[in-house]
């Protein structure tokens, strides 16, 4: 029963250590072409950071943390960036009344979009 406990044990040591390995944020960075991070920077960094005083948008996303998020959340993380912008929820219309230059373009949403889909599809593969 004891060799059992213990090979069950290390079993289970081995993995949470190569799914913490894979959960790394070092193992996982983010990848920006500097078209999307032109886009990023001028229309969704305003809220989406960690010194934004809009407490609602950097919980939902904080673009600063993104590259400290492990693999889950990393994905989890893309895929609400893409829904927001394919339900065209982002940037809120509330906010676009005050701030109208922030309106992301359909070529700006589509650049963003492809990106965060192959950000999450890359971490799906690995």
């Amino acid at each position: 029963m004891n060799l059992f406990a213990g090979l069950f044990l290390t079993f289970f040591f081995v993995s949470f250590m190569l799914s913490a390995e894979e959960n790394s944020p070092t193992k996982n960075p983010v990848k920006m072409p500097d078209n999307v991070k032109s886009i990023i920077n001028n229309k969704c960094m305003g809220c989406h950071n960690t010194d934004s005083k809009n407490d609602k948008a950097k919980e939902k996303l904080d673009f600063k943390t993104l590259e400290g998020l492990g693999k889950i959340k990393k994905i989890g993380t893309y895929n609400h960036i893409v829904e927001a912008l394919q339900k065209d929820k982002m940037p809120p219309e509330k906010f676009l009344d005050k701030y109208p230059d922030k309106k992301l373009s359909e070529k700006e949403a589509k650049a963003i979009i492809e990106w965060a889909n192959k950000q999450a599809e890359a971490l799906m593969v690995k």
